[in-house]
């Protein structure tokens, strides 16, 4: 076998790319041929230092976002996986506590364990991992889109929530990965309208290509109070999850996926109480919500190609962070290739 490499986050602020010996799949296990890798947000406060001390282990291969092929299993493993196409959930759950036999595995009450954060990644040419995780993709799939069905399962656990019906109005905050991304599955349940909230008016045509109606400005947003039965919050920014609410109709539903920072200003618990809005936080995604990714993205309601701006080699790393930096870039998101 030709050398492997993976990348290493050694301590905030160490970056480098190292030659890897590839973990062989134990009892239960899968190793897997990475295809794509993504980045996003917590892989850069995991570069930076500012992911809470729980949820990372340093050193650290990151790289929760991904597509691939299996190559091998170990036993206990289903054999018919070899050679399938893939993608997996990151995190490491029991499968005994209360929150996991409820199906909240994301939700698990044993200490926190997710790919990319507390276990080796797939910012590698190799990625083990429990076979359990895998969801098989239709043969032929385009792993380069693929590749950003993590980030669709969070959002698709944000939309299960809000139970959008055909016909309603909604919302969008943030025309972000998430964003763009919520937009497409809210969009396959046929609103009568559905806005996008950014500042970043050069987002307008990506916003449409993912079924948008418009891209409101947030002094355009403002002047829209009150009129939508659902608004997905997932912008993360300071008074975003604020402005979602007041977006809300009175006895609309609010779905929060965005992680401000702790001074954030609070929404009025005013706005939730006299207005009846029923507020959904979100983090990450259970199995049923990675099962809803993958059948939209299997049937074309969902192409999360549409997102992806930029690939770096897997060499080139350090590249594709000072890509995410630059905001003359306008990157989205970024990819690694193996």
């Amino acid at each position: 076998m030709a050398e492997t490499r993976a990348v290493y986050i050694d301590e905030p602020g160490r970056l480098r790319v190292a030659s890897s010996e590839p973990r062989q799949p134990s009892d239960g296990q899968a190793r897997v041929r990475v295809a794509w890798a993504g980045i996003c947000g917590s892989d850069r406060e995991v570069l930076a230092g500012h992911r809470p001390k729980r949820f990372v282990r340093y050193p650290v291969v990151p790289g929760h976002e991904w597509s691939g092929t299996v190559v091998s299993v170990g036993s206990d493993a289903d054999a018919s996986l070899v050679g399938k196409p893939v993608v997996g959930e990151g995190f490491r759950s029991c499968g005994r506590c209360t929150a996991c036999r409820r199906g909240d595995s994301n939700l698990c009450e044993a200490d926190y364990d997710e790919t990319g954060f507390t276990q080796p990644g797939a910012w590698a040419d190799y990625l083990t991992l429990p076979a359990r995780l895998l969801h098989v993709l239709p043969e032929g799939s385009d792993l380069r889109a693929a590749a950003a069905l993590e980030p669709s399962a969070c959002v698709a656990a944000g939309c299960l929530k809000a139970a959008a019906a055909p016909g309603e109005r909604v919302a969008v905050v943030g025309a972000g990965t998430l964003g763009l991304l919520a937009a497409q599955l809210l969009h396959a349940t046929h609103p009568a309208e559905l806005m996008l909230v950014d500042p970043q008016a050069g987002r307008a045509e990506l916003a449409e290509r993912c079924g948008a109606t418009a891209l409101l400005s947030l002094d355009e947003a403002r002047r829209e109070t009150g009129r939508f039965d659902v608004v997905f919050e997932a912008a993360g920014a300071p008074g975003a999850a604020r402005l979602a609410i007041r977006l809300a109709r009175r006895g609309g539903r609010v779905v929060l996926t965005g992680i401000p920072s702790a001074d954030d200003e609070p929404p009025a618990t005013e706005d939730l109480v006299l207005g009846q809005v029923t507020v959904h936080p979100v983090f990450g995604a259970p199995s049923r919500a990675w099962s809803h990714a993958v059948r939209a993205f299997s049937s074309g309601a969902l192409d999360p190609s549409l997102i992806v701006t930029h690939e770096v080699a897997l060499d080139d790393v350090a590249e594709a962070f000072r890509v995410l930096a630059d905001p003359a870039a306008g990157a989205v998101k970024v990819l690694l290739r193996p």
